[in-house]
């Protein structure tokens, strides 16, 4: 797989995997800064957003936009995250020129037209109450909250009734504005298109952005929090359990030795520690897990288990057991090797398609992987020792850190809110 650098001659520069045996292109976008943006009183604007640009735009309504959408029989999406505003767009080749430019009048000349605005307003309301009602997004939104007790991660994504009740057209319109430009936008493109049309079509499609962001800055920050445990009642059969700590920052060197040492703990689904202690020996749960999560400016170690009121005291327990385990032993060498051994035999899984190719060089371009990152990945891996990773376990896993949410009705834990 050859990945070209390529730059237009307005200056907007992607990367490109070519692959003209079937005529179709992927394209992935995204633009620095996400819904850490969205003003505290506009708590999710960026979703809002995430909803509205295929509602119309340019010359076309709502309805003449979703026809034209099926007339020239494209995929476009849009979803934000904390620290990026993404888009996926899909074409056929014979429909590429056509296709693209209304990928740029959504980007650049957004109707936002009241109905809409409303319509989709509804919709977001209607998630809200659904989520207001589900143990899993309480426990999530709890622990971030706790977590990031004032600084944008700590907020709500999605927001409050409140907050999207108020969201208006001009809201919507500044975001865009703000946020949509030239200077923090990262492109890939795979498929049916070489690097010259690539390089036209960029101008084409991202030129009339403006050149540079007016992005507000987030702060650096650690998940901490002085309440380490807390509850929030509901009359649910099963609790619902999110617990996290700080984690590894992407460009930390510790973080490839972190990766593994999680696909061992709790990342590697069945073949994990946390899967065989709580549900193999104990029974005590379907599903157990844990996870990295670097965001731009935090790091986070996490995870997530769900089981009968009865059993979360002590599988929580175990949990931390294993946590300390892992942090005063580290993995055995059988651990160590079967873990590395998946993490690099599955890696061509992740570009198996034209999608899966974009996504996965999106990835690399927003992080600064280097554009010769696939060919040095598992040579990396390859590299890490168990001695790293017992060192990585001792510095990581620091079980009194653990930041945990419980939303249910535990028996046998501490006081609930």
């Amino acid at each position: 797989m050859k990945i070209q650098h390529v730059k237009s001659p307005g200056g907007i520069q992607a990367w490109l995997v070519e692959e003209h045996s079937v005529p179709l292109l992927a394209l992935r976008f995204a633009f620095d800064g996400g819904n850490t943006q969205d003003p505290v009183e506009k708590q999710g604007l960026a979703n809002f957003m995430s909803a509205m640009l295929d509602e119309g735009a340019g010359e076309y309504d709502h309805a003449r936009f979703q026809e034209r959408m099926e007339e020239l029989a494209f995929k476009m999406s849009f979803e934000d995250a904390r620290d990026a505003f993404y888009g996926s767009f899909e074409t056929l080749s014979a429909n590429r020129d056509a296709s693209l430019d209304m990928l740029r009048l959504a980007l650049t000349k957004p109707r936002f037209e009241d109905e809409a605005v409303q319509r989709i307003k509804q919709q977001l309301l209607a998630s809200l109450a659904f989520a207001a009602k589900s143990p899993d997004k309480i426990a999530g939104k709890t622990w971030n909250e706790t977590a990031f007790a004032g600084h944008p991660y700590g907020r709500q994504a999605n927001g409050t009734p409140e907050s999207v009740g108020s969201i208006t057209r001009d809201d919507l319109e500044k975001f865009r504005s703000r946020n949509f430009a030239r200077d923090n936008l990262h492109v890939v493109a795979v498929g049916d298109i070489d690097a010259t049309q690539l390089a036209a079509l960029l101008d084409k499609v991202f030129g009339d952005l403006t050149p540079k962001a007016e992005l507000t800055a987030v702060a650096k920050v650690a998940p901490t929090a002085q309440e380490k445990l807390k509850i929030v009642e509901m009359d649910v059969p099963q609790s619902v359990v999110q617990f996290g700590m700080v984690g590894l920052a992407r460009k930390d060197p510790d973080f490839l030795p972190g990766f593994i040492l999680n696909q061992i703990l709790g990342g590697g689904g069945f073949a994990s520690r946390l899967t065989e202690e709580v549900r193999e020996k104990r029974g005590l749960a379907y599903s157990v897990y844990s996870y990295l999560q670097p965001y731009t400016n935090a790091a986070i170690f996490g995870g997530g288990v769900a089981t009968k009121n009865e059993a979360v005291a002590q599988t929580i327990d175990v949990i931390r057991a294993e946590f300390k385990r892992m942090a005063d032993d580290g993995p055995t060498p059988a651990e160590f090797a079967n873990a590395k051994s998946y993490l690099t035999g599955s890696f061509a899984l992740r570009f198996d398609s034209n999608a899966k190719i974009a996504n996965q060089l999106l990835w690399m371009l927003q992080e600064d992987m280097g554009i010769d990152y696939v060919e040095k990945r598992n040579g990396l891996i390859d590299a890490v020792t168990l001695d790293d990773l017992k060192r990585v376990a001792k510095r990581l896993l620091k079980v009194d850190d653990l930041i945990i949410t419980v939303v249910g009705k535990p028996k046998g834990l501490g006081q609930k809110s």
